[in-house]
């Protein structure tokens, strides 16, 4: 059972100052989410805790595709429920040994759970789910998805789903299943949907 918010999707996200470790290893006490994410998409993504099994692979799967998230303007930010001391030290573990090595982004300390409570994913048994939170340029909670323990997240979807959000926020339309960047959008009208499954019904 968690401790349940309901679906931040569409509200504003949780704002929070903590300590983090920073990509270059250094520590900060007040990290915060809002001056961090200011004009720029946000992907806020809970882990359970570190020197664990799925969580590495899913870390360095977001760093790994940094590059693509800086392209889109989307800064990313992970949380768990270890102190930022366990997060340094699982940064300084080589990867073969189970470690993280650099990794590029923002690692938050939530010792006391009143982040992942805030966003609705703690477990009874006191770490978070796996859950990631897509947040546009104002600070609004524009898409979420929330994974039991023993099931990774995919970062190309993550990926896909804030070309859609930008896509959206520059012209307008609504995406249609299995949307990505270089097909068209759908005019959110009768006549416009009318029109996209006239040409586009088959390859759903």
């Amino acid at each position: 059972m968690t401790e349940s918010v309901g679906t931040l999707t569409g509200r504003p996200v949780p704002d929070f100052t903590a300590p983090a470790v920073l990509a270059d290893n250094s520590i900060v006490e007040d990290f915060c989410l809002k001056d961090y994410l200011a004009g720029f998409y946000g992907l806020i993504f809970f882990y359970p805790l570190d020197f664990t099994f799925v969580c590495p692979s899913e870390i360095l799967a977001h760093d790994h595709r940094l590059p693509a998230f800086a392209a889109k303007e989307a800064k990313v930010v992970a949380i768990s429920v270890d102190s930022q001391y366990s997060h340094l030290a699982w940064k300084k573990t080589p990867i073969a040994e189970g470690g993280l090595g650099p990794i590029g982004f923002p690692m938050v300390a939530d010792i006391s759970k009143a982040i992942a409570r805030s966003f609705g994913v703690l477990l009874e048994t006191g770490v978070a789910l796996r859950a990631s939170f897509l947040v546009d340029r104002g600070g609004i909670v524009r898409h979420q998805t929330v994974n039991d323990l023993p099931l990774g997240r995919n970062v190309d979807e993550t990926l896909r789903m804030i070309d859609a959000l930008r896509f959206h926020d520059a012209h307008g339309q609504v995406c249609p299943a299995g949307w990505k960047t270089g097909d068209p959008g759908m005019t959110a009208s009768p006549e416009g949907v009318a029109a996209y499954l006239s040409a586009n019904a088959e390859r759903l």
